[in-house]
């Protein structure tokens, strides 16, 4: 606010303010310490002394220099003919006139036009400030007139800081972890909270306790999100389960939970991610390190699968569905993944695999250098490239040795571990193959049952060779199309990381598999798709002779004959 105070000190005070921001952020109180500022008897002035008539009146709303407009009800264009009428008069007792229009953009376009001239040029000694939590909806040309000021939504531990103050100078005793409750349920609004602040003296006099808060607010205890949570990280959904229970028991309303589970698997995401406790999350120290401590013992696949979960149910109890028949599946479907079969449930599963076979993960990603010190000169350097998903041990680059050894020696020892390197790497990819697989069918169901009939068997840097059964040209062919490869590409990446080119083939080393599992002929396959889509094969009409094309018809005619008879 350093421009408005500047201007007030220098007497360069604007004619028109837009004041924009969400609610409960301070725009209307900020219009009106300005009315005080420039109307105190003491001023123009920064510091309104509070005391004299002008400021007093200005405090109780019932100052006539200080006109105050709702223009969501206010709207229309016989309101601003009233609203010009009054400009003309000068100030009653004060230096300045100044009119507030809260919600500013409700005002329709009649109105707006029928403002702008006023707005432009009006009498001297008046201020228009015009609040408005929509500022897109305000034409521009009322915009340009104006000097324009974003209110931010304050942080917690801001609102957290005007709670304290407000319940010091009121004589209210309320515990720390009361006032971060309290202020996380604002949600960035300062009038949220002290109006939470005030409906909690009514309901538990001048002592406020944790509880208070909780049944006012309705929100669940930090502790309990912890707990279900950790349950949730750690596989317990009898744990999850009895946590909605108890909140539950407590009346807590189980969609609200899930709002609430929600926000503090967000938070511990932005901290992992952040790898320390951000200041918009900052309340108190213990609550800070209860946060970072949870944040190191949940996974970031756990917490974005949670909340994807979570999403999910709170769409469907907004569509109608039970609000906690839906929260208590979202967290035994995180919980458990095995019981879902969705294709991220498959992927969960998988990572939760390798995270117990390979219990260090690759700190690396694919295509990037690790962060390590330079080695030593006699040192080999470690493998620059690491896929990830894929085991610690599975990377593709090559080590290469140091002078200490012959040359001959260490081209055996690259050759070797780097056959190791790719097999591993070709193994991983094989055990990922089906996930891709279901990857692919969910948007494109044929071109999933096609490469559902190939595997992996070979594997070169970026690229990944796949390999159809030898009597499957057909079926090559049509995943050779480039939409078909890129669609594939796509899901490999997507499973597995990285960027990859495949390379289709016919037999190769792949391994046969049971006689049930082959893949198909190009004649069975024609067949599968003529089942899939109930189509017929015209091959007679388009291509046979002359001759042919009445057998055609009449075994055409018949096979219609014999489906009317059956129907």
């Amino acid at each position: 606010m350093r421009t408005l105070r500047n201007a007030v000190q220098r007497s360069k005070v604007h004619h028109a303010y837009l004041f924009v921001g969400s609610r409960g952020t301070g725009k209307t109180s900020m219009a009106k310490i300005l009315a005080a500022c420039l109307n105190c008897e003491r001023g123009p002035t920064v510091e309104p002394c509070g005391t004299c008539e002008s400021c007093v009146s200005i405090a109780a709303a019932s100052s006539l220099d200080v006109i105050e407009m709702d223009a969501a009800s206010s709207n229309s264009v016989d309101d601003i003919r009233q609203l010009r009428e009054s400009v003309a008069y000068a100030p009653v007792s004060g230096r300045r006139k100044v009119y507030i229009l809260d919600e500013a953009h409700m005002l329709s376009t009649a109105a707006w036009n029928a403002f702008l001239k006023t707005l432009e040029e009006p009498p001297p000694n008046t201020v228009f400030v015009l609040a408005t939590t929509e500022a897109h909806k305000v034409p521009a040309t009322v915009v340009d007139r104006c000097h324009r000021f974003d209110f931010h939504r304050p942080s917690v531990e801001q609102i957290a800081g005007v709670v304290r103050r407000v319940a010091q100078a009121e004589s209210i005793e309320i515990p720390p972890a009361a006032v971060a409750a309290l202020a996380r349920a604002a949600t960035g609004s300062f009038r949220d909270a002290l109006g939470t602040l005030e409906q909690l003296v009514t309901y538990s006099g001048s002592e406020v306790a944790l509880a208070d808060v909780l049944a006012v607010l309705g929100v669940a205890d930090a502790r309990l999100l912890e707990t279900a949570i950790d349950a949730v990280a750690t596989g317990d959904a009898r744990g999850a389960l009895q946590t909605v229970e108890e909140c539950v028991q407590q009346g807590r309303d189980p969609a609200s939970l899930a709002a609430d589970l929600e926000l503090r698997a967000r938070e511990l995401l932005v901290v992992r991610t952040l790898a320390q406790v951000p200041v918009e999350l900052s309340l108190t120290p213990e609550a800070d390190a209860a946060l970072g401590a949870q944040a190191e013992r949940v996974d970031d696949a756990r917490l974005v699968r949670l909340l994807e979960l979570l999403g999910d149910a709170m769409e469907a109890v907004r569509a109608g569905a039970d609000a906690r028949t839906r929260l208590e599946l979202s967290l035994v479907k995180a919980a458990k993944p095995g019981i879902d079969s969705s294709t991220s449930a498959l992927l969960a599963r998988l990572e939760r695999l390798e995270g117990e076979r390979f219990p260090a993960p690759a700190t690396s990603t694919r295509g990037a250098e690790p962060a390590s010190p330079p080695p030593d000169p006699g040192t080999p350097p470690p493998s620059a490239r690491a896929v990830e998903s894929l085991p610690a041990g599975a990377s593709r680059g090559q080590a290469a040795g140091g002078d200490s050894a012959p040359a001959s020696q260490r081209a055996g020892e690259d050759d070797t571990g780097a056959a190791g390197e790719r097999g591993a790497e070709l193994d991983s990819l094989r055990s990922a193959w089906p996930a891709v697989v279901d990857l692919v069918r969910a948007e494109h169901a044929l071109l999933g049952a096609l490469i559902e009939e190939a595997e992996p068997v070979a594997v070169a840097g970026d690229e990944l060779t796949v390999a159809f059964a030898a009597s499957a040209p057909f079926l090559k062919k049509k995943a050779e199309d480039p939409a078909n490869r890129s669609v594939v590409s796509a899901a490999l990446g997507r499973v597995v990381g990285g960027r990859w080119s495949l390379r289709y083939e016919l037999g190769g080393e792949r391994t046969q598999r049971p006689a049930e599992q082959r893949a198909s002929t190009e004649e069975e396959w024609v067949r599968r798709l003529m089942e899939e889509f109930d189509a017929e094969e015209l091959t007679g009409e388009w291509g046979s002779a002359p001759g042919e094309a009445p057998a055609v018809a009449e075994r055409g005619a018949a096979r219609a004959s014999g489906e009317q008879e059956r129907g």
